[in-house]
């Protein structure tokens, strides 16, 4: 042991042999942080007598769970999958749920809303179909719409080669891209299990036209042909990408067998005709509108098709437009979240209800000034200071049956009700998912409680967890495992929160199995008696009672360093020093290190030794080392 020390002691020597000490008169600070977890305060929802009782489905944009919650913020059901991009959702009357989701980031449509594939799951959690529908020259994206028949309708880009978008009649000066991502949309039959079978189709790219090139076959007048789309129209110039369109929602009239698009770099809304066979939807002949594929009715921006200009634009890149439901109060109505970027009047978003002018039961018509109407609002909603309600992309609105109106500011996960006289009545701040900063949600959906598809919900909480087992005579500086197990009445998965009793926590890990140990790690920076406590939370979101307290003791732990310092920091009782040069040594327990890159350690204030602005060496307590 002698020889130990000895040896010790020359590589003290040689190493401190390699240092060129100055002394300098002025000090370097820096901050550094600390090792402590911030406190996970999650919140809650405040309930007010008008608002619809019901459950509220709604998914995390980057997680990889789909939750539906109590008015009172009690969830009833949590489904997991392995892949975030929960985008389009719907709980069907049958209980199970279909889901948008991503598997990878296809490379050749990497814009914003990308999916990929579909998932169904049945009420209790179980996988139980996928579609996917992602490659080189397609991929779905942002919103689904399961239609009443069992179908689901999906939103889906579409390689068009550089060649074909010149032989479109594009003006290359407005194509810096080698592709372009146009529009489709499919409507799939699901198999049993796995795939389906595409029974319907409608193709942007067969309803264009262009005023640039007179050689091309779709040349013509654009305000003569509203029913088309203008491929030279100028959108957004932070538009950077190919992605020349942008559908973001998509929704079904079943009385009017019609399809409702918003386009969100048109700033306009689309109707389209879906009673055409995929032939019809082709051409403009067909259906029962007679017009096969070509727009029915748009809405927002009549510059599209040269009857307005910018000042006539009513929409700011939009998403969710939806009919309201039959049985709702302004059924047959739009409503759009009108998000509000680069709003002339000022950048706030607003809920925008509409009534279409429909001629007969299927065609819309024009105005004297030959644009859609209508030129006035059913109603809208803004907050009262309008630059107080603001999403800038996502976001969803829903008329419930109450008449109120359903809101979700996407970008802050922020879901409220309102009446229709603008009056919050309900409002909940999502925190899901516990584990993951990012809460913004695409869009939300509220169930009646009466909603056939709402199955058995769990009402028992988890048993309290059992008491922390692990080291309890521990040193400072040093970071120590505890475990704890506890278990669900429905076997569900569990998640654990440690309290380590010195004002910091772990935040909620996990998930594990039911009946399966927690394990977490920590480390304490000051002396003394501390308590560990755990509570678990279950899937449903149901919390257990607190597990018994681990009482553990904390000494300082003693150790010689010697090296060079970079830069300190002197606080009331600590000092905190970055070295890219530092031998370390504890006794007990026996520890011996040599770091010749950056370390950051803290130190009581009180020592033995030297310690300047370009010298450490001495015996310490140590704090913190990493």
């Amino acid at each position: 042991m002698k020889c130990k020390f000895y040896a010790i002691g020359l590589i003290f020597i040689i190493f401190l042999s390699s240092f060129s000490i100055q002394v300098l008169s002025d000090t370097k600070n820096q901050n550094f942080l600390s090792n402590s977890n911030q406190n996970n305060n999650y919140e809650i929802s405040s309930i007010h007598n008008q608002s619809l009782e019901g459950y509220t489905l709604f998914g995390p944009e980057y997680g990889k769970q789909i939750y539906l919650m109590k008015n009172d913020g009690t969830l009833i059901n949590r489904w997991e999958s392995n892949n975030i991009q929960g985008l389009g959702i719907e709980l069907l009357k049958n209980g199970n749920l279909v889901r948008s989701c991503s598997t990878y980031p296809n490379p050749i449509f990497p814009f914003g809303g990308f999916t990929g594939r579909l998932e169904m799951f049945n009420w209790n959690g179980s996988l139980i179909w996928e579609f996917d529908y992602s490659d080189s020259n397609v991929c779905l994206h942002h919103d689904i719409e399961v239609l009443p028949n069992g179908n689901i309708l999906l939103i889906a880009w579409e390689l068009i080669t550089s060649d074909e978008v010149l032989s479109a009649g594009k003006n290359p000066e407005k194509f810096p891209w080698t592709y372009l991502a146009s529009e489709h949309i499919i409507e799939i039959k699901p198999d049993d299990t796995y795939g389906g079978e595409i029974v319907w189709e409608w193709h942007l790219w067969d309803h264009l036209i262009q005023d640039y090139d007179s050689s091309k076959n779709n040349y013509g007048i654009v305000s003569e042909h509203p029913e088309l789309v203008d491929i030279n129209f100028e959108i957004d110039e932070t538009v950077l990408n190919p992605d020349n369109f942008h559908i973001n929602s998509i929704d079904y009239n079943e009385k009017l067998d019609q399809i409702l698009l918003s386009v969100r770099n048109y700033n306009e809304i689309w109707i389209i005709d879906h009673s055409t066979t995929t032939s019809q939807s082709m051409s403009h002949e067909g259906g029962i509108s007679g017009k096969g594929g070509d727009i029915l009715y748009r809405w927002g921006n009549p510059e599209t098709y040269d009857k307005g200009t910018s000042e006539d634009r009513e929409l700011y890149f939009q998403h969710d437009a939806n009919w309201i439901d039959e049985g709702m109060p302004g059924e047959g109505n739009i409503l759009i979240f009108n998000n509000g970027p680069h709003r002339p009047q000022g950048t706030y978003s607003s809920i925008d209800e509409i009534n279409p002018p429909l001629e007969n039961e299927y065609q819309y018509y024009f105005s004297e000034s030959g644009r859609f109407g209508p030129f006035d609002l059913v109603w809208t909603y803004t907050a009262e200071e309008k630059t107080d309600f603001y999403s800038n992309h996502i976001s969803s609105a829903q008329r419930i049956s109450n008449g109120n109106t359903l809101i979700c500011e996407g970008d802050d996960g922020y879901f409220f009700e309102v009446s229709s006289n603008k009056e919050t009545v309900w409002e909940y701040q999502n925190q899901y998912p516990l584990f993951n900063p990012l809460k913004d949600v695409f869009k939300i959906k509220r169930y009646t409680l009466g909603y056939e598809g709402i199955g058995e919900f769990q009402t028992e909480n988890p048993l309290p967890p059992d008491r922390p087992t692990g080291e309890t005579n521990i040193k400072t500086g040093q970071e120590y495992t505890f475990s704890t197990v506890t278990t669900d009445p429905d076997d569900g998965n569990i998640i654990y929160w440690f309290d380590w009793g010195d004002g910091t926590n772990s935040g909620w890990i996990g998930p594990f199995n039911s009946g399966r140990m927690g394990v977490s790690s920590h480390m304490w920076n000051e002396p003394g008696t501390y308590e560990i406590t755990v509570i678990a939370q279950n899937m449903k979101g149901l919390l257990s009672g607190l597990s018994e307290p681990l009482n553990i003791t904390v000494e300082g732990l003693q150790v010689f360093l010697l090296g060079k310092v970079d830069s300190r920091t002197v606080k009331e009782n600590e000092i905190s020093l970055f070295s890219d040069k530092l031998v370390y040594l504890s006794v007990t327990p026996f520890d011996f290190e040599i770091f010749n890159y950056g370390v950051r350690v803290i130190i009581d204030k009180e020592y033995k030794g030297i310690l300047n602005d370009h010298l450490v060496f001495g015996k310490f307590v140590l704090r913190y080392l990493n």
